[in-house]
């Protein structure tokens, strides 16, 4: 092998193994602790308050995000399209919510560790596995209610690594009429 050959060998070598250290340093490892609520800020003119609200229950509208792929969270984590995460303006980062597809009853605990959105009548913005997990992919908003829960610490730890929750039934029909109708008051 010629000397070039090795070289060129050499650098592309140590390019690949500096990057992972590159990327890894930069980001806050995935952990439930420390909880952050943080200080007030503006966006566009109005101002969000995050607090602790452990008993947030809310229903509204949700979107997904995707195309930031490795952009830092608001808690400062890796954004990771394909894991089951969402961004909300005021709860701690990182909580664990219920999202409910009112269209279909359909159920996901999702990790939130990022802030948004901050569109006029969405209440959660989900990652795109979330939004694949819920169903509403495909159509890029949806009708939802998000619901904090403390889930088991396996959910906790599957939704750490990017994975699932374990499956919810779905919401019962009467309760999702009820559901239905205190997102049409609330308009």
């Amino acid at each position: 092998m010629q000397k070039s050959s090795i070289c060129r060998l050499t650098g592309a070598a140590l390019v690949v193994l500096t990057l992972p250290a590159c990327a890894g340093g930069n980001f806050r490892p995935v952990a439930d602790a420390p909880v952050r609520i943080g200080p007030a800020y503006s966006i566009r003119g109005t101002t969000y308050v995050p607090a602790a609200a452990p008993a947030y229950d809310a229903v509204g509208y949700a979107s997904w995000y995707g195309n930031e792929s490795g952009n830092r969270t608001a808690n400062g984590e890796q954004f990771r399209p394909g894991w089951i995460t969402a961004a909300h303006t005021t709860l701690p980062l990182p909580t664990y919510v219920e999202v409910t597809a009112l269209d279909t009853g359909r159920r996901v605990i999702v990790r939130v560790n990022d802030r948004g959105p901050f569109a006029l009548g969405r209440i959660i913005d989900l990652s795109r596995g979330a939004a694949e997990e819920l169903g509403i992919k495909a159509q890029g908003h949806a009708a939802v209610r998000v619901r904090r829960v403390e889930p088991s610490e396996k959910d906790r730890k599957r939704l750490r690594k990017g994975k699932p929750a374990a499956a919810l039934d779905p919401v019962p029909a009467r309760e999702l009429q009820q559901l239905r109708m205190q997102l049409s008051a609330g308009r």
